[in-house]
């Protein structure tokens, strides 16, 4: 597997110049305690938000509004994840399979679109309320309770599915040493317009830089991001 360099010019101005001990430190300290406290307060303020798009998804497309689906956490420990079904019910997922296991095995992955290489392009199993919850990111808004059960952080690495962590190689081993995120480096460095070795080298490096100041400047850029819906689809 052919190994490609970090994007550290995408996100060179966010701080990461504390040194690594009192950075792990400062982490371990504050990140549990702030992220159930900011999930706890979005879940209350977006409650009537969340009950809309459960009912638009519902009357739209058969099949239950949340979508849950096995991931892999901190220490490849799996865990049941929450999102807004975007899907119709039942869709299989060979085909994006096939996909992602050519991104992480292949010297010369499928291009997959035009404008970049993580997500296939125009997937026709994706609802038209589906794609307007996955431009705005409002699928991921369920993660909250993910978040309140312990299961992810506020920010961290992407939560990767089973058999992609089984397809992932030693050199990206450490991104399983952080909980995954609601948002993270990769999210704000590019979101879908990155390849799936690029968001890779992008998790290790949040692992690496990782602390308190670093996870509220991600916080910051994910806000802008996700309004802008750039990169999204």
């Amino acid at each position: 597997m052919i190994r490609r360099e970090p994007l550290g010019s995408q996100v060179q101005h966010l701080p990461t110049d504390q040194p690594q001990a009192v950075r792990s430190a400062t982490t371990l300290a504050g990140k549990r305690p702030f992220d159930l406290f900011a999930a706890c307060v979005c879940l209350v303020l977006l409650s009537p938000l969340l009950a809309v798009v459960a009912v638009m998804v519902l009357v739209t497309s058969p099949g239950s509004p949340l979508f849950r689906q096995t991931r892999v956490g901190r220490d490849r420990r799996p865990f049941v994840l929450y999102k807004f079904r975007t899907m119709y019910d039942g869709s299989p997922n060979d085909v994006h399979r096939e996909y992602v296991s050519r991104l992480l095995t292949d010297d010369q992955p499928p291009t997959g679109g035009r404008q970049g290489l993580f997500k296939l392009e125009d997937d026709p199993r994706i609802t038209p309320v589906g794609r307007l919850l996955r431009r705005t990111s409002i699928d991921e808004l369920p993660q909250l309770l993910n978040i309140i059960r312990g299961d992810m952080s506020l920010v961290g690495p992407r939560p990767v599915l089973p058999w992609e962590a089984e397809l992932i190689g030693p050199a990206y081993s450490d991104r399983f040493l952080a909980y995954p995120g609601l948002t993270g480096l990769w999210q704000v460095s590019g979101r879908n317009k990155l390849t799936m070795m690029q968001g890779l080298d992008l998790d290790i490096e949040y692992v690496r830089k990782r602390s308190f100041a670093f996870d509220l400047a991600i916080l910051l850029k994910t806000v802008p991001v996700v309004l802008s819906t750039h990169g999204a689809r």
